[in-house]
């Protein structure tokens, strides 16, 4: 074979092997690094078993304003003010601008970077033998383009990850906004329920007054005994003492109302109101609607697509880059001889770096990156797992304390005929005012027994209306109960 057949022969083998390397590389970089995650989810939650009824729903507001349910209109007041004034709101809305500017860093990639220089200096060499060197001025100007090509992809999968961050940080702040107004509306309708205790509160110290004024007038009278006179007193005591003790529930309450608004708490005020807000009936949807509007699990499955990005980004790490590069300089001593034809150069080509030994570093970014994964899939699935038991805890919740609430209705009747029975026999001489005094903690017992379950079951919509996202099953807002 002559030697220029020879070197002909093996310029295109190094081409061929060269250009199946290439191609080799590409299919890698092309394959995504780690496989899709899905969850396998039930079709229904145990508790929504027999739970709808047809009627009982009406049509949803269309803003998404979830907490109108309660149709309390200081409520949806605050439920605005939180979304313009609230602190926590602002910042995370800030981490989400920063995942926008993250992403449009990572695009930046794509474009070539232009770099412009420019100079001048003076100079004069010390004198030798005596003799001095004039001073001799110097301009210079120059420009440089560079351009790294995204053949492996890792820019690609740097905006994706971007992308996943940026759709996670938006979720998040869905999220947070969620999470405070349901806090808001918990505070809120506990508060409300206060009120209602407060006016329970004053209606057994009045009971209790007329108690102990019909047991002195008994006692002057000469039936009653001065224990029956100092029990009476006992009772009424203890029960101002609870009424008090409400106040500082209220001041709290109201407290923390207004850091969740955005307003200072000192000087903040709702005034009590005579009517509780309505407890909804809410039914869940199926969890596979959950996963759909849930935006924690919205913002974790993002998580995992971006680490998955991570761990594609880490495995490129072992590529050479290249890199064209292209700059073009002028320098003379007159700033009018700067863009002369004989002081302009100029160079164009490319680069290629590699790196060939780094101790072990990008193995083990690498595995960090893996486990990382690993870590965000973990999560991911834990939190699917939790937000099924939020939404069936929460609707077991509904369900049992509306037919506990309904029982208690029933103790509180029972509680009012023991009460009126006993004071009509301590009236008529026929039972002592022992009797009385058990009768009346009974009912007293009773009555705030109606109101706590009330706030537990304002406490189980609410809880799961965020467990569900801010929203159920088939887009239906539930009549008031």
């Amino acid at each position: 074979m002559k030697p220029v057949r020879r070197s002909l022969v093996l310029r295109a083998a190094r081409g061929a092997g060269a250009g199946l390397c290439a191609a080799w590389l590409a299919a890698c970089a092309a394959r995504p690094p780690m496989p899709a995650v899905h969850e396998r989810l039930p079709a229904a939650y145990a508790a929504d078993a027999g739970w709808r009824e047809v009627g009982e729903t009406s049509p949803m507001p269309v803003d998404g304003a979830w907490w109108k349910v309660f149709g309390d209109a200081t409520l949806n007041r605050l439920e605005l003010e939180l979304g313009e004034h609230n602190q926590s709101l602002a910042a995370q809305l800030a981490v989400y601008e920063q995942a926008q500017a993250a992403l449009e860093q990572a695009r930046a990639a794509y474009a070539p970077v232009l770099q412009a220089s420019a100079g001048a200096t003076r100079s004069r060499s010390l004198p030798s033998q005596g003799s001095a060197q004039p001073a001799q001025n110097a301009f210079n100007a120059g420009l440089q383009a560079s351009w790294e090509p995204d053949l492996w992809g890792s820019v690609r999968l740097q905006v994706e990850q971007g992308r996943a961050n940026l759709r996670a940080s938006a979720e998040t702040l869905r999220y947070t906004r969620l999470s405070l107004q349901a806090n808001l509306a918990t505070s809120y309708l506990q508060l409300r329920t206060v009120d209602a205790q407060a006016r329970l509160a004053d209606a057994t110290v009045a009971d209790y007054t007329r108690a102990l004024q019909l047991t002195q007038g008994r006692y002057h009278a000469g039936v009653d005994t001065a224990a029956d006179v100092a029990q009476a007193r006992t009772q009424l005591l203890q029960a101002r003492t609870a009424r008090t003790d409400l106040r500082v529930t209220r001041r709290q309450l109201l407290d923390a109302i207004a850091v969740l608004a955005g307003r200072p708490a000192p000087g903040f005020t709702i005034a009590p109101s005579d009517e509780l807000p309505a407890v909804p009936r809410i039914p869940a949807g199926v969890p596979a609607e959950l996963l759909l509007r849930r935006p924690d699990l919205a913002a974790a499955s993002q998580q995992v697509l971006a680490a998955n990005a991570q761990v594609g980004i880490d495995q490129r790490a072992w590529l050479p880059t290249i890199t064209l590069g292209a700059s073009g300089s002028a320098q003379a001593a007159t700033l009018a001889q700067l863009f002369s034809a004989p002081t302009l150069y100029w160079s164009l080509g490319p680069s290629l770096a590699a790196t060939l030994f780094d101790g072990g570093l990008r193995d083990a970014k690498l595995r960090t990156a893996r486990a990382a994964y690993r870590q965000t899939v973990a999560v991911y699935r834990q939190d699917v797992l939790q937000a099924m038991q939020q939404v069936q805890d929460n609707l077991y919740a509904q369900r049992i304390l509306r037919q506990e609430a309904a029982q208690q209705d029933q103790v509180v009747q029972a509680a009012e005929v023991s009460l009126r029975l006993a004071l009509n026999q301590y009236k008529a001489g026929t039972a002592d005012y022992l009797g009385v005094i058990t009768a009346q903690t009974t009912a007293s017992n009773a009555r705030n027994a109606v109101l706590s379950l009330r706030n537990r079951r304002y406490a189980a919509a609410v809880n799961l209306i965020a467990a569900l996202g801010g929203s159920w099953g088939d887009a239906q807002t539930p009549a008031r109960r």
